[in-house]
C-alpha cells in the first residue's frame, strides 16, 4: 500500500469502511424492513426506492463532481448518511418503527452513495501515477469484494439478531468513519471555480448536455459505455433468476447456493489481485475484449451444464471477468477524460449500467418462464460474445486513442 502513496491509503481506508458500511445495510435493511412488514412488495419496494432515486440524480450529481471541491463530496455524504442512520437507529430503539422512514433514508443513502462514489473515482488519478491506476484499483476492488462479500453481510446479520436497531447503528458508524477519513486527503478545488470569473456559470443541465455532446465524440469511451449497458443488461437477467436456477436446474438446497456464491466471489479476489499485472503484460487491447470472452465463455457454460461444481467453477470465472473488466475501463476512463470532464462522464457511464440492469431485470422473468431458467444465461452468452468483437474492434481502430493507452513494459512491483 505504501508504494501508492499516503494520501490513497486515506482513500483506500476510506472506501473500505465505506464497503464494509454497504455491506452491512445490504443484509440489514430488509431485515429491519421485516420486522415492520412481511408484505414482500413493501419490502421489494426499498430496492424499488433505493434504484431509482440513484437513476434519476446520477446526471446532475456528475455535473457537481465536476463542480465542487471533490473531497468535500467525499467526506460530506458519508458523514450525512451515517447521520442518518444513526438517527433511524434511535428511533428504532425508542420503538418509533416507521416503514416510511426507513424509505426516506434508504433513499437518501442511495443520492449521498452515487455523490460520493463518482468523487472518489475522480479523484483517483491526482493521487496516483497514471501507470499505477489499474494497481489503485484493483486495491479498492479487492476490499470491497471483502467488505460487500465476505466480512458485511454476515456481521449485518449478526447484529440483527442482537437488536433491530443495532445494525442500523454500526452501519451509520462505518459511514460516519468513512467520511472522517477522506478529510485527510487533500482539498480537491474545481479549476472551473476560478475559471469563471465574473461570467455567468452554465446551468447544470446545460453542463449535462456538454458532457453528453463531448462523449459522442469519443468513440472508445462511448462505446465503452454502451458495452457497459449491454453487459449490465447480461448480469441482471441471469442474477436476477440464479437463485431458481441453482435450486431448480442444478438441483442444490439453499446452503450449496450459498457455498456456490461464496465460491464464484473468489474470482473476483483473484481478479482484483492480478488484473494490473495482466494489464501490463496484455495491455488493454487483448485484456478488454479478453475478459469480456471470459464472460461469454461461463455464460455458455452456464446454459449447458446441470452439475453444481462445473457452475460454481464457471461463476467463479464470470465474477473474475467483471471485477477484471471493471477496473480496465474504470482506469481507462481515468486515463481518457480530462479532469474537468471525470464526474460527468462518470454519471453517464453509471445511467448506462443502471438502465441495463433495469432492462435486464425486466426480460428475465419472462424469458426463463416461457423459455426454461437456462436460457437467459444462453443469451446473456451471445450478447457477451458480441461486445467482445466490438470492444476489441474499438482497441484497434482508432491509433491516435490506442497510443494512448498503450501499456508500458515495467516490471510489475
Amino acid at each position: 500500500m505504501s508504494s501508492l502513496g499516503r494520501d490513497f491509503r486515506w482513500l483506500w481506508s476510506g472506501n473500505a469502511a465505506g464497503n464494509m458500511a454497504d455491506g452491512v445495510a445490504f443484509v440489514a435493511i430488509p431485515l429491519v424492513a421485516t420486522s415492520i412488514t412481511t408484505n414482500p412488495t413493501l419490502i421489494a419496494g426499498l430496492a424499488l426506492v433505493y434504484s431509482g432515486v440513484r437513476m434519476l440524480l446520477v446526471v446532475p450529481v456528475g455535473v457537481i463532481v465536476d463542480r465542487v471541491d471533490r473531497r468535500l463530496l467525499m467526506w460530506l455524504p458519508n458523514v450525512l448518511r451515517g447521520a442518518t442512520l444513526l438517527a433511524l437507529s434511535l428511533a428504532f430503539a425508542v420503538g418509533v418503527e416507521s416503514l416510511l422512514l426507513l424509505y426516506i433514508a434508504f433513499a437518501l443513502v442511495g443520492v449521498m452513495e452515487i455523490a460520493a462514489d463518482n468523487a472518489a473515482i475522480s479523484v483517483l488519478p491526482d493521487l496516483v501515477e497514471q501507470d499505477d491506476l489499474d494497481r489503485a484499483n484493483g486495491r479498492i476492488a479487492t476490499a470491497q469484494l471483502v467488505a460487500d462479500e465476505f466480512v458485511g453481510p454476515p456481521f449485518g446479520g449478526f447484529l440483527f439478531a442482537l437488536a433491530v436497531a443495532a445494525p442500523l447503528a454500526a452501519t451509520g458508524a462505518l459511514y460516519g468513519a468513512a467520511g472522517l477519513l477522506f478529510l485527510a486527503i487533500p482539498r480537491q478545488p474545481r479549476p472551473a471555480q476560478s475559471d469563471v470569473g465574473a461570467t455567468k456559470r452554465p446551468s447544470m443541465w446545460r453542463d449535462a448536455a456538454a458532457g453528453a455532446t463531448w462523449i459522442r465524440s469519443q468513440q472508445l469511451l462511448l462505446g465503452l459505455a454502451i458495452t457497459g449497458g449491454l453487459a449490465s443488461v447480461a448480469y441482471m437477467m441471469t442474477f436476477s433468476i440464479i437463485v431458481l436456477y441453482a435450486t431448480e436446474t442444478l438441483g442444490v438446497t439453499s446452503t450449496g447456493y450459498g457455498l456456490i456464491l461464496a465460491v464464484s466471489s473468489l474470482g473476483g479476489l483473484l481478479a482484483s489481485a492480478s488484473t494490473a499485472r495482466m494489464r501490463q503484460f496484455l495491455g488493454y487491447r487483448l485484456l478488454v475484449p479478453g475478459a469480456l470472452a471470459l464472460g461469454s465463455i461461463t455464460m455458455l457454460g452456464l446454459f449447458f451444464t446441470t452439475s453444481p461444481y462445473v457452475a460454481a467453477v464457471l461463476l467463479a470465472a464470470y465474477i473474475f471477468h467483471v471485477t477484471a473488466w471493471n477496473i480496465c475501463v474504470v482506469s481507462l476512463r481515468q486515463r481518457l477524460v480530462p479532469d474537468d470532464m471525470r464526474g460527468r462522464q462518470n454519471s453517464l457511464f453509471k445511467l448506462s449500467g443502471l438502465i441495463g440492469l433495469v432492462v435486464g431485470a425486466a426480460i428475465a422473468g419472462p424469458i426463463a418462464s416461457t423459455a426454461g431458467l437456462a436460457t437467459p444465461f444462453g443469451i446473456a452468452g451471445l450478447i457477451f460474445g458480441g461486445c467482445t468483437a466490438y470492444t476489441a474492434w474499438l482497441l484497434t481502430s482508432e491509433p491516435d486513442v490506442a497510443s494512448r493507452v498503450t501499456v508500458t513494459t515495467a516490471t510489475p512491483n
